[in-house]
Formats: structure tokens, C-alpha cells, sequence
């Protein structure tokens, strides 16, 4: 989705090409749940005539300053942007107009015709941009909810490591939560936590000053990097986890170390554990539960294995027969195997899904797995119940 420095290319972008110019023509889209308060014909009149004096920006929202209230603001959500007629803005992979498409393009929520022929658009595909009309777009939610920008107030490292000290939720939830800190969203908090080799679980009141200091230098690096290259992801560094981070989970590597997908914060986290390691008590409970895991995972293994020898001594199977299936069924196994390794080969070639896309991809692949252990839990319950009844010898009949 739209970040920081996604929101900061296309306000400098206005700020560029449309400062000082008047508004001749306004088209705004029928669509009350991205036009949010406001008409569509209280909007286009309220702008029309008006000259931009300036382009702002907090966070994730950008608003116009006119010559005269009320301004209006956008909230970018998920797949908000600014196209420029002629003019390149962003790269950024989720926004939904490409030079070939029509113009302005059917996703238009706000079309602005200027004095001298220049024309912009405000787009959203997905419809979970809000667009409103305000007096003072700083005094009301969502922009006076805001922590400080990231990139425009950022914090030392004593305010940081002071802010952090009293917060006990983890270091990625924190980083998403926008009163603490605006303009960071998904995909700019792996990024900076992966640089700083926290780990996204980490406690944020557990980080030593030593973390804090390489948190707040790589927050300050990645913010920059990427605003200074407009948020065009192709000049991002190539050994950022940004162009990994989207693709299937067991085939993604940065640097030739494997990356893991966890949900922190109610969103998917990328990070590498070999180089992202739980410190502290948050280390000790987290081995604690992989051994717990490893032992129960033998002992499912090793009753299994008992249901099977039991079946087989009650049947007077041959063993050569059971081998002969198990290799059948490992054979099968191995296609479905390859099968599904050219399905990740394809869709790694596929980097505009969403995170949502993404989210709802690693869900349903858990879903499947879920619903597989589920169906060989309930076999394996019938077999035993089923060998326990052979067991029992039969009365004979008087």
C-alpha cells in the first residue's frame, strides 16, 4: 500500500507541476464511500476557480492548500494515487494506471483541469481511500490523530528509546500504529526492522539502547532512500527484503538467507530468522515452545507409526505389500511435490499482488494444511477405535 514515501513522491509531485495555477475544471466521482462527507457537486464547486497555493503531507495523507478554505485531503488506503497527465510520479507496483490506459482512467475519484492545460487525477482501484473537503484538514481526524512524521519530525534517539522503554506491545505493532509514529506501514517496518536485525516479535520495551540506536538509524535510511528516489522500488537497494518479501514462503531468500512470514500486528511480517533472533525472556519461551512442538511431533510420529504395526499384525499383511504402498504413496507424494514447486516458480514471477493478496494467499495454505492434519487426526482415531474393537474377542455363540 501507499506509504510514506509513495504519498511524499505525489505531493511533491503537485507541488512541482501545480502550485500557483487555477482550477478551470473539477470532475468528482459518484462514489460516497471514497467521497467521504461531502458531494460530489458541493466538491467540484467548492474547488472550482481556486488557485493551489501549496501541497502538504503527514503520514499517509496529503492535502492541497488553496487560496481559500475548505482544502481538500486524501487518504491514499490501499491503492491511492496522483497521476500527473505527462508528468511521471510514482513507480510504486499497486497503483492502478498505466501510460497506455485511458485518461483520465475509470478509477478517477478527482480530476483537476488547471489554467494552463495541465491535468490531474487522484485514482483508487480499491476503493479504501477516503477523499474529504475540510476547513482545517490538521485539526480533525484522521491528521490530527497523527504521531510525528517520520520523515518531516523525527525523533532522536533518546525520545525513541524513551517512548519505546514504556511500550510492552511488540516493536512491528508499534511501528503500524500511526499516533505513534505516521508514515510507516507495512512493507517500510520490515524493511527497517530487517536492517536493524530485530526480530518483529521483540517487546518494544525490552530493546537495549544498542537496538534502539540501529532502529533509529535504519528508519532514518530506509525514509530517505526511498524518498529520494521517489518511491521507484526498482533503484531501492538490491539488498533491501522489500524485493523479496512478497513472494511464496519457502522460496524466498535475501542475501541466500531464507525468509519467514509470521502475522504481527494483524499483518503478514517478512523477516529472516538467522539474522532476526528473540533476545532475552522472549528466547527462552520461544525455544521452550519449539521443543514442546518437536516433542509432540515425535510422539505423534511414534503413534502413528504403533497404529500402522498394529493394523498390519491384525491383518497379516505381508511387510514387502506395506513397502511396495509406501513407495507408491511416497512417489505420489514427490509429483505433488514438483507440481507444487513449478506453481511458486510461477508465482514468482508475480510481484503486484497486495499485502492483503499476499495475507489471504499464506492463509489459505495454512487453512489447507490445518484441515489435512484435521482429516489424518480423525483417521487415525477411527484406526485406533477400529483396532481396539478387533481386539476383543467374540463371544461364542450358545
Amino acid at each position: 500500500m501507499p506509504e510514506l514515501p509513495e504519498v511524499e513522491a505525489a505531493r511533491r509531485a503537485i507541488e512541482e507541476n501545480c502550485v500557483g495555477k487555477k482550477i478551470t475544471k473539477v470532475i468528482v466521482a459518484d462514489d460516497s464511500k471514497v467521497i467521504d462527507g461531502v458531494s460530489r457537486a458541493d466538491f467540484e464547486a467548492s474547488l472550482l476557480g481556486k488557485t493551489i497555493v501549496s501541497a502538504h503531507r503527514k503520514g499517509k495523507n496529503m492535502w492541497l492548500q488553496l487560496d481559500s478554505p475548505p482544502f481538500p485531503s486524501f487518504q491514499f488506503g490501499m491503492a491511492g494515487a496522483v497521476y500527473i497527465k505527462g508528468v511521471a510520479v510514482t513507480k510504486y507496483k499497486r497503483s492502478a494506471v498505466k501510460d497506455t490506459d485511458e485518461w483520465p482512467s475509470k478509477y478517477s475519484k478527482v480530476f483537476v483541469q488547471l489554467d494552463d492545460g495541465l491535468e490531474f487525477s487522484f485514482t483508487d482501484k480499491r476503493r479504501f481511500a477516503r477523499v474529504r473537503l475540510l476547513e482545517d484538514p490538521t485539526s480533525v481526524p484522521p491528521i490530527s490523530e497523527l504521531g510525528p512524521d517520520a520523515f518531516l519530525e523525527p525523533m532522536t534517539v533518546d525520545q525513541l528509546l524513551a517512548s519505546l522503554s514504556k511500550k510492552k506491545i511488540s516493536i512491528k505493532a508499534l511501528l503500524l500504529d500511526q499516533s505513534f509514529i505516521s508514515g510507516i506501514g507495512n512493507w517500510v517496518a520490515d524493511e527497517v526492522l530487517y536492517q536493524a536485525r530485530i526480530h518483529p516479535e521483540q517487546s518494544s520495551a525490552t530493546l537495549s539502547k544498542e537496538c534502539v540506536g540501529a532502529l533509529h538509524k535504519s528508519i532514518k535510511e530506509v525514509i530517505e532512500k526511498s524518498v529520494e528516489v521517489g518511491a521507484d522500488s526498482d533503484q531501492y537497494p538490491s539488498n533491501w527484503i522489500f524485493h523479496s518479501r512478497e513472494k511464496k514462503p519457502g522460496k524466498v531468500l535475501v542475501d541466500g538467507k531464507k525468509i519467514n512470514f509470521i502475522t504481527v500486528g494483524g499483518r503478514t511480517s517478512a523477516f529472516v530468522p538467522e539474522l532476526q533472533k528473540l533476545t532475552g525472556n522472549q528466547a527462552a519461551k520461544a525455544g521452550s515452545k519449539r521443543t514442546n512442538k518437536s516433542i509432540d511431533d515425535v510422539n505423534e510420529e511414534a503413534s502413528d507409526e504403533e497404529v500402522k504395526g498394529t493394523a498390519k499384525s491384525k491383518k497379516g499383511r505381508k511387510p514387502g505389500g506395506q513397502a511396495k504402498r509406501s513407495a507408491v504413496k511416497r512417489k505420489s507424494k514427490d509429483s505433488d511435490d514438483e507440481d507444487n514447486d513449478n506453481d511458486d516458480s510461477a508465482d514468482d514471477v508475480n510481484h503486484e499482488d497486495s499485502d492483503d493478496d499476499a495475507d489471504e494467499d499464506r492463509k489459505n495454505k495454512t487453512r489447507k494444511v490445518t484441515t489435512s492434519k484435521q482429516s489424518k487426526a480423525e483417521t487415525t482415531s477411527k484406526k485406533k477405535v477400529q483396532t481396539s474393537q478387533n481386539s476383543k474377542p467374540k463371544k461364542r455363540a450358545k
